[in-house]
């Protein structure tokens, strides 16, 4: 069975057929979604048939010039629910700066403080600002644990995160043909540090390109996850599974 471990199916682009979209993840083998920053989402889709719905809760570094108390205390409120198991996506883009460089990087200190208090590990978004997540996620003490959502760097940025005890979540981005340095970290990688993921509505993987993506499509992923390190795609799904629940262990409960 699978886990997506990262998608938004609370997005506009399901509008209208959320329930579809969860039907066809579940037939197409995928025990488990994770709904990024979407708590009430899967609190309204809990008890679904073969399909568990978990969330997580955190400011997006687009949006951490928007946070106030009152972001804050609504985080603490639902830090303790059981359908929330991570802190994300959360983190530095400074391809788009939306926020400013040193907002951003203030509210991704905080909320890794938050996610080392609550004991939930954190899914990171990174975009051309591996240096300063890095640095931030290495000064934390205690430490936060984690991921980073959506893998694209080098083999030098997968070491550098793996020697800080991180996972590396590969999405659709995998199957693209013209991104076989990526195929080679994944490859590469220690196989306790890997998870797949969707990102879904975004990043639609081989044949599915250019479509709106959907949770069931991780197969896709896990297929080509599973050819690069030569090994079965039951083998593939078992390893990312296993993983996942290593690094989010409130997903277990219930």
């Amino acid at each position: 069975m699978l886990i997506d471990s990262h998608c938004h199916p609370d997005d506009e682009a399901f509008a209208g057929e959320r329930e579809a979209v969860l039907e066809r993840a579940r037939a197409a083998g995928v025990e488990g979604v994770v709904a990024i920053n979407a708590p009430q989402f899967a609190r309204d889709h809990q008890g679904l048939p073969g399909l568990r719905v978990w969330a997580t809760i955190g400011v997006h570094p687009h949006q951490a010039a928007q946070a106030t108390a009152g972001t804050w205390d609504e985080l603490e409120a639902w830090a303790a629910a059981p359908e929330v198991i991570g802190v994300g996506e959360v983190g530095l883009d400074y391809h788009y700066d939306h926020s400013a460089r040193a907002v951003q990087q203030a509210v991704f200190e905080r909320q890794l403080e938050l996610a080392a208090a609550w004991g939930l590990p954190v899914a990171v978004h990174c975009r051309e600002a591996f240096a300063d997540c890095l640095a931030l996620i290495a000064a934390q003490n205690p430490p936060a644990r984690g991921v980073f959502h959506c893998f694209a760097g080098s083999g030098d940025e997968a070491e550098a995160a793996l020697e800080l005890g991180w996972y590396l979540s590969f999405s659709g981005i995998l199957t693209f043909p013209k991104l076989e340095a990526l195929r080679q970290v994944a490859a590469g990688a220690p196989a306790e540090r890997l998870l797949v993921e969707t990102d879904a509505p975004y990043l639609a993987p081989v044949p599915h390109r250019g479509r709106r993506n959907e949770p069931a499509w991780v197969a896709e992923t896990a297929a080509v996850l599973a050819r690069e390190r030569g090994i079965s795609a039951a083998e593939a799904a078992a390893l990312t599974r296993g993983n996942f629940f290593r690094l989010f262990p409130r997903a277990l409960a219930g």
